[in-house]
């Protein structure tokens, strides 16, 4: 068991009352390697599983856009379509809200006399302090949580949270160091009743049928658990894509060229253990090598980002940075609106824009180049570029999205404090034919 963390109510008589749970799914929608379900689910008589889509989402933030685009909801909806599918097989459903996170769990928590509440461990400064809040206004609620969304939890890091290096190479041989240890698949073995909770009906969603997946269509982001799976296995055993991975992972456009694993792991349908623990399984069967160990560094580039945005909390989000570091740009309308829609005059940098607006998804090294581009030629304010990617990636996640931003803008773990790409010399490496741009800007 990984890392289940439970904090006892305050009243006696709740070892003597019938347990009732209340699960609340946010970036971990699976049933697959899940501590804090598998926790809850040994815990209590009977559960109610929610997840709660936030009104907030859709309406424009602090940098003018939404938080939530098309590609990124049609993707949550296929990935609670298919939750909720697999949740029917074993008698229960997953009730989808719409409103205030806040709001919806104190009429939950307060209507329904539930004793327990599960939720698994997410680093984000603003899913933290929901958290906290709940906590606080409810003591006597049982907390259920569990590490279901990193490969490491607080007891089986090297340092304590607060420590965390904030710059990756130190992290990373921090972490070697101590081992790559990743624990037993924690799944849930007996559910509990299924309990219909007291609520405002008006507020919740009915879920289309889940996606139909083809064996044949291979190359597509579908949502859910089952894609998830599928695609994990494609990759290692089927297209044995992770022995090659190192040389082609720079590629801007082939499907097969990098993992594709993060839009999944970002919402929750995929365990990164699990990611893990099959890649073991194919070094000891196939090969071992340079590729395959760098499929695992960049998981330790995720796990990086998510442990040092809990170190600093609101400075995530912050203009100067996790460091208070000033940087010299500023935010104009116009030359924002020309890198969104693609129309900087860089075809290498519009050709990403829109391969972006077009799909959700962008390479890697698209992401660092554009991103390069914002800071550096078109001299911007970061957080703009930032907020622009969290409202189209599919990949979404707030640790790698705006770890990587503060990176990239020489406010956050970049020892060298500033990365500017040419772009000539970036088009000439990964485009030399111009096929990318040609396809992208036609």
């Amino acid at each position: 068991m990984d890392n289940i963390n439970t904090q006892p109510a305050n009243t006696a008589e709740s070892h003597l009352r019938q347990t009732r749970g209340l699960f609340w799914f946010r970036y971990d929608l699976r049933l697959h390697d899940h501590a804090a379900l598998a926790a809850m689910t040994r815990l209590v008589d009977e559960m109610t599983l929610v997840y709660i889509l936030d009104e907030s989402w859709f309406c424009p933030n602090a940098y003018g856009v939404q938080s939530m685009g098309e590609h990124r909801y049609q993707f949550l909806m296929e990935s609670l379509s298919d939750l909720h599918n697999a949740l029917t097989s074993v008698g229960h459903e997953l009730v989808v809200i719409t409103g205030n996170v806040a709001e919806v769990l104190v009429e939950l928590l307060t209507e329904n006399s539930f004793s327990h509440l599960g939720v698994s461990h997410y680093g984000g400064f603003n899913e933290v302090k929901e958290v906290d809040v709940i906590q606080q206004y409810f003591p006597a609620v049982t907390m259920v949580t569990g590490n279901t969304c990193s490969l490491y939890s607080p007891a089986t890091l090297p340092f304590d949270v607060n420590d965390t290096p904030d710059v990756f190479s130190p992290f990373r041989r921090k972490i070697e160091k101590h081992g790559v240890n990743i624990p037993a698949s924690d799944d849930v073995t007996h559910w509990p009743l299924s309990f219909a909770p007291r609520m405002n009906k008006s507020r919740t969603m009915t879920l289309s049928a889940p996606p139909q997946l083809d064996d044949e269509c291979t190359e597509t982001f579908t949502g859910g658990e089952r894609a998830a799976l599928a695609h994990l296995h494609r990759y290692l055993f089927d297209w044995k894509g992770a022995s090659t991975y190192k040389e082609t992972r720079n590629s801007l456009d082939n499907w097969r060229d990098s993992t594709k694993l993060s839009p999944w792991l970002a919402i929750g349908a995929l365990s990164p253990k699990t990611v893990m623990r099959q890649l073991f399984a194919f070094e000891e069967k196939h090969v071992k090598n340079d590729s395959t160990y760098w499929v695992y560094f960049e998981l330790l580039w995720r796990e990086f980002f998510f442990w040092l945005q809990q170190k600093h909390g609101s400075k995530w989000f912050a203009y100067s940075g996790i460091h208070g570091k000033q940087p010299n740009n500023s935010h104009d309308p116009q030359a924002f609106l020309s890198w969104c829609n693609g129309t900087t005059g860089y075809p290498i940098v519009d050709a990403c824009m829109r391969q972006l607006a077009k799909t959700g998804f962008l390479s890697n090294r698209g992401r660092q180049i554009v991103a390069s581009c914002f800071v550096h030629e078109l001299r911007q304010d970061w957080r703009y570029g930032a907020a622009w990617f969290e409202h189209k990636l599919i990949d979404f996640d707030v640790g790698s999205n705006w770890g990587n931003w503060l990176y990239l803008a020489g406010v956050g773990s970049d020892p060298r404090g500033h990365r500017q790409f040419n772009l000539l010399k970036q088009t000439e490496a990964y485009d030399p034919n111009g096929e990318f741009c040609n396809k992208w800007l036609s």
